[in-house]
């Protein structure tokens, strides 16, 4: 099953340079990555920038679609208005599906902001100890994931390990 795991970094070009690392990754084979994509929110600017990763094909790939219609939810709604409410409202319940529902969507909404980005991953198949490694470098909180809850605490517990160790 593919997971799709959504990280917030305090930067700008947080999300880039990670992403960066995960194809890296993938090209080694340390994790499946099956499609991606990024939220970039400059300072100064009044909405974020998206982009999808694009060179990606195949049957985990997502189109260019959904990703569209993910963050125009997440980020334009408010811009929307009461008008298109009930077309927004099924649309939300058909992502439920996959691990997208109301708190999801608030909750992104609410931490990235200008100033910040956010990196969307669909993965599978990770070698969680090379990856975890390969990550720590970077600071970033993990806003939503579709893993179940037992390894959503996991995957928390060991980047706050990272982040609670002393660097010698």
């Amino acid at each position: 099953m593919a997971t799709l795991t959504v990280l917030k970094f305090d930067t700008a070009n947080g999300a880039e340079r990670a992403l960066d690392v995960v194809k890296d990754l993938s090209k080694q084979n340390l994790i499946n990555l099956h499609d991606a994509a990024i939220v970039t929110w400059p300072e100064g600017k009044k909405k974020p920038k998206t982009k999808q990763l694009t060179d990606l094909s195949g049957v985990g790939a997502l189109s260019g679609a959904f990703w569209g219609m993910l963050f125009g939810l997440i980020f334009f709604v408010p811009i929307f208005g009461l008008v298109v409410g009930a077309t927004l409202g099924a649309l939300t319940g058909s992502m439920a599906d996959v691990g997208i529902n109301d708190d999801f969507i608030r909750s992104v909404r609410s931490k990235v902001t200008e100033g910040t980005s956010a990196l969307f991953l669909m993965t599978s198949d990770a070698v969680q100890d090379r990856v975890f490694e390969s990550m720590k470098q970077f600071k970033f909180e993990i806003i939503a994931s579709n893993l179940s809850k037992e390894e959503e605490e996991k995957l928390r517990e060991a980047f706050a390990e990272e982040e609670a160790a002393p660097a010698y």
